[in-house]
């Protein structure tokens, strides 16, 4: 049936149930999956980023997760260079492989490439010195202006992604966004992209739910275990973040539970904003596991024909 190796993308928001689609794919086309979730990478990272369980892991063999330390920044640039160097070895002996998740930015470095973007340290640290004198707002708006564009897309409540943004702008006197897939890399592999979705009502469902089991399971323990490392980048992340807080006294528990969920939402809809810029991606409702998953298999069935 494959006459050429594949890489299948299932991408979506959070909360949308690529795991358990994924596994259900994997396990049908007998092939590994790659994880493109920007903290899964994380070891210390666990609970939080909703890594696959140890059931789950036992049933398909997952890559690039837990493999880095939050001590060690990892960009997208390293991950596109990983991941092909990877895919090399892999298509030797075997044809297809999925990989998945909700971090656009890691997706497209792998399917298209990123560009080479400049780079000036002595202006990311001016940025720097004034985001810690004027707090996230000040270069929130700073990008907004810069770069309206980027704006809409980027994680606005992640500083290093907004300075490094700001960075480009003020150092090339052109917007960030001018510089993302200008032109995209020929891969020696075929690309099928496939992006879950659900309904508003049902993803929120899914999202408070999800944020109900991660407490249950022992996510308040995991973030306090980490308090003293929050100054990492990969710990500026929702549903760390607000637990940081109300260890801090800023917030009581159910303010920040609350926040937890409010944070995934509005991340969840920046992801779809990401996302839906690319016509690539064959959408599929997700409300019921087994018809999706036949739409998936039949379109992938349909695409190496």
């Amino acid at each position: 049936m494959i006459k050429k190796p594949t890489l299948i993308v299932i991408a979506g928001p959070t909360a949308v149930g690529k795991t358990s689609m994924c596994i259900e794919l994997a396990k049908h086309f007998n092939c590994s999956i790659i994880s493109c979730d920007s903290r899964q990478f994380y070891r210390e990272l666990n609970i939080g980023v909703a890594k696959p369980n140890d059931n789950e892991l036992i049933e398909v063999k997952h890559h690039f997760i837990g493999q880095k330390s939050i001590e060690n920044l990892y960009s997208a640039g390293e991950f596109e260079v990983d991941v092909i160097n990877f895919l090399k070895h892999y298509f030797k002996s075997n044809d297809l492989i999925i990989m998945t998740g909700g971090s656009g930015m890691y997706i497209d470095a792998v399917c298209s490439g990123l560009d080479e973007i400049p780079r000036d340290e002595k202006v990311r640290e001016e940025l720097n010195i004034q985001y810690e004198k004027y707090g996230i707002k000040y270069i929130q708006e700073k990008l907004k202006q810069l770069d309206p564009t980027h704006y809409q897309s980027v994680d606005i409540k992640n500083p290093q992604r907004i300075i490094r943004a700001i960075e480009v702008c003020l150092t090339t006197n052109k917007p960030y966004s001018s510089f993302l897939n200008r032109s995209s890399k020929k891969r020696p592999f075929k690309i099928v992209k496939i992006l879950l979705h659900l309904p508003k009502n049902k993803l929120h469902y899914n999202i408070e739910k999800r944020c109900e089991i991660m407490i249950k399971k022992g996510l308040i323990e995991e973030a306090e275990s980490l308090l003293s490392k929050k100054h990492y980048n990969a710990l500026n992340t929702v549903g760390y973040k607000e637990l940081f807080d109300h260890f801090e006294t800023n917030t009581n528990m159910e303010e920040a539970v609350n926040k937890i969920i409010s944070n995934t939402k509005k991340y969840a809809k920046r992801q779809m904003t990401w996302f839906k810029k690319d016509d690539d991606y064959y959408w599929v409702n997700n409300e019921d596991l087994n018809v999706a998953k036949s739409k998936i298999i039949s379109h992938i069935q349909s695409s190496m024909s």
